[in-house]
């Protein structure tokens, strides 16, 4: 399955959620979509299925939010790659980097320079009044995604 239908906001943040314990350092998880297609919500239901108490805000100025424990249970850098002005500026981030200890959520993947082989890569669509997730995993995904609820 290569597929999956998000009837509403809930149903988003249940997908984040069960992407969650799946997570491990070193993973990078791309979300691609038109503005508003639900990758920030997909990113709440990730960190908060981690532990983060407060709803997560949208890094769409800061570009990157780092997660650490005690926050989390596992560190993640929530990354929206929107706003930069040249996609070589990716890589002054640091993302690299952040890899050794985190796992990174990536919004909007396609404005920034970076090469991600082994990513699941997630892209979200309007579909009727839902979204629509449909998705590519790399080899380090294959035996990971999707999880059972979600089958």
């Amino acid at each position: 399955m290569a597929e999956l239908f998000l009837a509403d906001v809930s149903a988003t943040l249940a997908a984040g959620a069960a992407l969650a314990p799946l997570l491990r350092a070193g993973d990078v998880v791309t979300l691609s979509g038109p503005l508003g297609a639900g990758k920030t919500s997909f990113a709440r239901g990730v960190l908060g299925a981690l532990g983060l108490e407060d709803e997560a805000p949208s890094p769409s100025f800061a570009i990157v939010i780092a997660y650490e424990p005690p926050d989390v249970t596992l560190p993640l850098w929530h990354v929206d790659l929107y706003r930069l002005a040249d996609p070589q500026e990716a890589l002054e981030l640091g993302l690299e980097d952040a890899l050794h200890t985190s796992a990174l959520l990536i919004e909007w993947p396609e404005h920034g320079a970076g090469r991600w082989a082994d990513a699941l890569a997630l892209r979200f669509a309007a579909s009727g009044d839902g979204r629509r997730l449909t998705w590519e995993a790399g080899a380090a995904w294959a035996d990971r995604w999707p999880p059972a609820p979600l089958r």
